[in-house]
């Protein structure tokens, strides 16, 4: 919205608290203020940022300094939340990775080297071997193999699959 003359005494009209004004300040700026949206917000959020926009525009009308900086406030207003929206939109539950990381800091070292010698102590021998190559030995996944005489492929799914077992053994484990 440009900053005309009669723009200038509409907004300096709806600073006064006048509710004709300001309901015509809103009706004007509208369509800019839809336009700016469809530019920074998904499509599902248009409409939504824009109402939230000019519902704070009309509450907040009264404590602008300059009319002539109407145009650039509204713009801010509108990016502003269109942000809101989207950090709405991608709020997520904590990830498994998170909630395992929480657990696992949560016990003491001495449990936690407890319930790790007890995972390991729980797996089977194929699996137990590979584990304790590559993560205690530190042997590459192509020296494993060569040493018990496997496919790397193979290496890598045992390693995987033994990984996931003391995982699940961690997970289930009652912290202390």
């Amino acid at each position: 919205m440009a900053v005309s003359a009669d723009a200038t005494r509409l907004i300096l009209d709806a600073q006064t608290g006048d509710p004709a004004a300001i309901s015509r300040l809103l009706a004007v700026c509208q369509a800019d203020a839809r336009r700016y949206a469809r530019r920074h917000c998904h499509a599902s959020d248009v409409d939504d940022a824009v109402q939230e926009s000019l519902l704070t525009i009309s509450r907040k009308v009264k404590g602008l300094k300059a009319a002539a900086a109407f145009s650039s406030w509204l713009f801010v207003v509108i990016k502003r939340e269109c942000r809101r929206l989207e950090r709405m939109m991608f709020k997520h539950e904590p990830l498994e990775d998170e909630v395992l990381e929480q657990q696992l800091a949560a016990r003491s070292d001495d449990a936690l080297r407890v319930d790790l010698a007890n995972a390991l102590e729980s797996l089977p021998a194929h699996y137990l071997e590979v584990i304790l190559l590559r993560d205690f030995e530190e042997l590459t996944i192509a020296e494993i193999a060569e040493r018990l005489n496997e496919q790397t492929g193979a290496v890598k799914s045992r390693l995987h699959r033994a990984r996931e077992l003391v995982r699940e053994y961690l997970t289930d484990a009652d912290p202390v």
